[in-house]
């Protein structure tokens, strides 16, 4: 009997314990470090559980998160942070998180103003035309792929056909990376958060690669460098994403053929 008891007091401790793995939460309040005034819409994400959410007019938050998750604040014109989550965080509640404010350099920008004639046929001759391109391959799904230039039709066919392309050397070691992505894509937090940025600094932290090789990632699934350069992070996540299914498609279709 004694150890039947003991048997069911520690399925209960286990499922307690599981429960509250999952349902933990830590909360806190964003400020800036130099006058200490809370900070609306900063954004956090944890980087583990990929999930996000932004700070309210108070500057507070609250995440779901366990011990040893890190928690990626950022915020227009401050410097981005990393915060280990900790037991202690945990057990005794609120924690302030202080972020410091960076000087912003601007690039010098050259406009160059177009000298019209009136005349249409004069005119139109001076619009810089984008040859952006964009290619679809009989039998994939999806839109298909974009580059620069005509010529740019062998670089498709041979970046899909070769066993050893890029999408498999940056994530063939990294599964955990790709499930991420799937998850960024069902988070509608996170798209949200990505949706308004530019910067690709939640990507490149959510994904653990740097901003050279994400761009390259993006170039050899055969987008333009102008959809690299104007593209928002999650235009840019949705690319990588449709990118990584289609070679999952095709590497199946390899491995059937052998």
């Amino acid at each position: 009997m004694k150890k039947y008891l003991f048997l069911f007091t520690f399925l209960l401790t286990t499922l307690f314990c599981f429960s509250q793995e999952i349902t933990t939460s830590v909360k806190g309040v964003v400020i800036n470090s130099a006058d200490d005034t809370p900070l609306e819409s900063v954004n956090i994400v944890n980087l583990n559980e990929v999930i996000g959410t932004a700070t309210n007019s108070k500057g507070e938050f609250e995440i779901k998160a366990k011990p040893n998750d890190t928690l990626h604040f950022s915020y227009l014109g401050f410097k981005s942070i990393k915060v280990r989550v900790t037991n202690d965080w945990i057990k005794f509640g609120s924690s302030k998180i202080e972020l410091t404010e960076v000087a912003l350099a601007l690039e010098e920008i050259v406009i160059n103003q177009l000298k019209l004639t009136g005349y249409l046929e004069v005119d139109i001759k001076q619009v810089p035309i984008n040859n952006n391109y964009r290619y679809s391959i009989s039998g994939l799904p999806g839109t298909g792929y974009e580059a620069s230039s005509p010529t740019a039709i062998t670089r498709v066919l041979g970046s899909i056909f070769n066993p050893a392309d890029f999408l498999n050397r940056m994530f063939g070691k990294k599964p955990n990376e790709m499930r991420k992505l799937k998850k960024m894509k069902q988070d509608d937090e996170i798209r949200n958060l990505l949706a308004s940025r530019f910067d690709r600094e939640m990507l490149t932290a959510l994904l653990q690669v740097d901003r050279v090789d994400l761009d390259e990632i993006v170039s050899q699934c055969n987008y333009s460098k102008g959809f690299i350069q104007t593209a928002n992070d999650l235009q840019i996540l949705d690319a990588i994403s449709e990118c990584y299914e289609e070679y999952k498609l095709l590497s199946r279709g390899r491995t059937n053929r052998l």
